[in-house]
């Protein structure tokens, strides 16, 4: 029997301790291919899945366009006067991505208050925007220098904010045409929809743009074409450097017909009344003073508003409508188409003279004269004089509403003048029988004609409608366009003859004159300046104060100028009210121009 070493038996292997240490081996290699394995994985996801979308936000963090805002084209007045520019001011943005959402807050409640601005306000715009807009938002426009210094020193405590300078619109004449120029603003959500749903693609939510008068109308132009820079930041949202940049283009200047000197006449003769007043070349429908009253000073629009200003705004009687431009009764200024009418349809010859009365009946109704006794026998130009009404009403009685209506329509009433605030402009109402069903419910009266040929009843014309009107007699026979753009030959060169027979000019002429030297406005007639004509109306608007009406053009023998002045229940009468604010602005106008007339 063969033996076996006892020196051998303690180096035999321990199958069990083996097959414990393969087992543990193996399942540390399988969790680590698994870990290695599912890093991998989410690592090519990361890369190969959503490597694209990771890249662009670490570009967004990174890598910023900032659009470069193109400086606004000036407006020019007729004589190349400034009324509208621009000046370099600093402004602060914030930029969305540089802050997670939940830190902007406390960033915001710091910067409101070196800012003075309401937290909530800002807040909301950023909200509204949206934190992973790659684009800055504006927050504050013409910071003082004090705030300037402010950001400057707690700049460590406000990451993404920045401050630039950029230019502001700036009105140097403040309130001075206000309705005429209009302001500029940021554009809401609303009106962004409107501009895209329009094809104008180039507009983005806080664009500044113009808001009405001249910067909306002529806004393609004053724009310009925005440009850019492409920068890199750090993680404070500062820049490091600028990787491109494209110069933006400045807008184009605008000239208009606009006088300066003599809108600032005229806006010292309207004062504070509520109205408007209108002053143009009847030779080519320039227009060279155009006031309305309350007004506004543009200026406050070129930073956010304040709660203060805008409710100091509110308290005045809607001080944003161009009263110029808004309908009212025209009154007895009306009495130049209905003389029209009457001789041109050949009812009534240029040398008829008709008795007045104290009042006339109709559909027995009393239709009072405005004296209440009556003037007499009268022909067409004393009865234009002295304003007689019921000689008017007689000329309706007689010829109708068809061609009163029709006269009406010809003399530019109830459409739009075509200047170029069409988004302000009212065109007024001529009403006849079709209107009055439609609106009224009832058919066309004889009163309806009776009122209408005194320039009262349902008819609406405008203080620049009824310069044109007046602008008729002036020129000859022509209605002219008003417009604003002085480089417009198309419409400066628009003229429609009437073919108002020279018996009829001569008859206005004489009846206009009349009223100066003998009539309702010899209180206003002047040896100052060159002779000149006119017409005054007063409007009845219970049950409120009057309406009062003055239009005048000058001088006869070659007229320059239609001026037409305009209150809103003002009281009193046309003649003693607004005729000395028509006769303050002819003064102005030959005190400037006396020895040459106004350059075209």
């Amino acid at each position: 029997m063969t033996s076996i070493p006892s020196s051998n038996f303690g180096n035999r292997p321990n199958t069990r301790t083996i097959g414990e240490f393969s087992r543990s081996v193996v399942m540390m290699l399988a969790i680590t291919l698994v870990l290695v394995g599912g890093i991998g994985a989410r690592l090519a996801y990361l890369q190969l899945i959503q490597g694209s979308r990771n890249r662009k936000l670490a570009e967004d963090n990174r890598i910023r366009l900032i659009p470069t805002q193109p400086v606004r084209g000036n407006i020019f007045d007729r004589h190349g006067k400034i009324l509208a520019s621009s000046s370099l001011s600093h402004t602060v943005y914030l930029w969305p991505l540089a802050q997670k959402p939940e830190d902007w807050p406390a960033t915001i409640v710091r910067l409101c208050e070196i800012l003075n601005l309401p937290t909530e306000v800002v807040l909301e715009r950023l909200e509204q925007i949206g934190y992973q807009s790659p684009l800055p938002i504006r927050v504050a426009r013409r910071l003082t220098s004090a705030q300037v210094t402010a950001l400057e020193e707690y700049g460590q405590d406000l990451k993404g904010i920045e401050v630039s300078v950029e230019a502001i619109r700036t009105y140097p004449n403040g309130s001075v045409a206000a309705h005429v120029l209009g302001y500029t603003g940021e554009i809401d959500e609303l009106a962004l929809e409107q501009f895209q749903e329009e094809g104008k693609e180039e507009y983005r939510l806080g664009d500044i743009v113009g808001q009405m008068g001249v910067e909306a109308a002529f806004e393609p132009q004053l724009r310009g074409e925005w440009g850019g820079r492409q920068v890199e930041v750090d993680s404070r949202g500062q820049i490091v450097r600028v990787l491109g940049e494209k110069q933006a283009q400045g807008g184009r200047d605008v000239q208009i017909t606009l006088d300066l000197e003599l809108q600032k006449a005229a806006e010292v003769a309207l004062g504070n009344t509520k109205g408007a007043i209108v002053a143009i070349d009847p030779r080519n429908g320039a227009v060279l003073a155009l006031v309305s009253r309350p007004a506004f000073d543009p200026n406050i629009f070129s930073t956010r508003i304040s709660t203060e200003d805008w409710a100091e705004l509110q308290s005045a009687d809607h001080p944003f409508v161009n009263r110029a431009l808004q309908g009212f009764p025209p009154a007895s200024t009306f009495k130049i188409v209905t003389t029209t009418a009457a001789i041109e349809s050949g009812e009534f010859p240029t040398e008829t003279v008709l008795p007045t009365y104290p009042y006339i009946t109709a559909g027995g109704i009393k239709f009072w004269d405005w004296n209440r006794v009556g003037f007499g026998p009268l022909g067409f130009a004393g009865a234009m004089a002295w304003s007689s009404d019921t000689f008017f009403y007689q000329i309706a009685q007689a010829i109708g509403e068809t061609p009163l209506i029709q006269w009406t329509r010809r003399y530019g009433f109830g459409e739009k003048t075509g200047i170029e605030l069409a988004a302000e402009e009212s065109p007024g109402l001529v009403p006849d029988e079709a209107w009055k069903k439609e609106v009224i419910g009832e058919g066309w009266f004889m009163g309806d004609t009776i009122n209408m040929s005194i320039g009262q009843g349902y008819l609406q014309a405008s203080p620049l409608q009824v310069a044109v009107m007046f602008a008729i007699p002036a020129n000859g026979g022509y209605r002219v366009q008003p417009h604003l753009w002085k480089d417009d030959t198309e419409a400066s060169q628009w003229r429609e003859s009437l073919n108002i027979s020279q018996g009829t000019l001569d008859v206005l002429a004489q009846g206009l004159r009349e009223v100066i030297t003998m009539g309702t406005g010899s209180n206003i007639n002047s040896s100052d300046i060159p002779p000149f004509a006119g017409k005054s109306g007063t409007a009845e608007a219970p049950p409120f104060e009057s309406h009062t009406w003055f239009g005048a053009y000058g001088p006869m023998d070659n007229p320059e100028i239609v001026v037409v002045a305009f209150g809103e229940h003002s009281g009193q009468g046309g003649g003693s009210f607004t005729g000395p604010k028509v006769l303050q602005v002819l003064q102005a106008y030959f005190s400037l121009y006396g020895d040459g007339e106004v350059m075209r």
